[in-house]
């Protein structure tokens, strides 16, 4: 991959937004911005959770199923499903049917709706001091000593499948970090 492409529009950007349509659209206008409401930190924590093993491409795709399935990724609705909703999440096409990241992310909504300031402040809290944007790729880490900070502080609180690396990768999508490479058009 290279690290930065022009597209067609003129604009560099990061080399994996130019292989699909929904990678530059997700790219260009949501990868690297910093989300702060507790309901989209839910959701994006859902979501990288579910692409453990998958392809982000995948996920992406599916995510206005996710969205409908996952009753919008409010973290109260969500808490409350039950046994019923399990069944039905399992049978819905639209979505990755796999039992152990539904049930993890019900469990997830439940431990969000417990913390008392909220998802948002104990993920950012997380969140390391601003650095450079890398140069290219390479310098990219998969996990950081921030990430596995998290995903300890998660997992003691009962939240399920959010290791360092789903950690981290939330970071990056969350705009806890900023790993827009130089010279693409994003500066965050």
């Amino acid at each position: 991959m290279v690290d930065v492409v022009v597209g067609e529009d003129g604009l560099a950007r990061c080399g994996w937004a130019a292989s699909t349509p929904d990678y530059l659209e997700y790219h260009d206008n949501e990868w690297g911005r910093p989300v702060r409401d507790d309901n989209g930190l839910y959701e994006r924590m859902t979501l990288e959770a579910f692409q453990s093993g998958l392809s982000w491409i995948t996920i992406l795709r599916k995510r206005p199923s996710f969205r409908a399935a996952f009753a919008g990724f409010e973290i109260e609705k969500v808490a409350a499903f039950g046994e019923a909703d399990i069944e039905r999440l399992l049978g819905d096409a639209g979505i990755v049917r796999n039992r152990a990241k539904i049930e993890a992310a019900i469990a997830n909504a439940r431990a969000a709706a417990e913390l008392p300031g909220g998802i948002a402040a104990l993920l950012w809290s997380f969140a390391p001091e601003v650095r450079p944007r890398p140069v290219d790729f390479s310098v990219v880490p998969a996990v950081t000593a921030e990430s596995k900070a998290m995903a300890k502080d998660l997992k003691r609180r009962g939240f399920r499948f959010v290791g360092p690396t789903t950690a981290y990768a939330l970071m990056q999508a969350t705009g806890m970090v900023n790993d827009h490479v130089v010279g693409c058009f994003v500066d965050i």
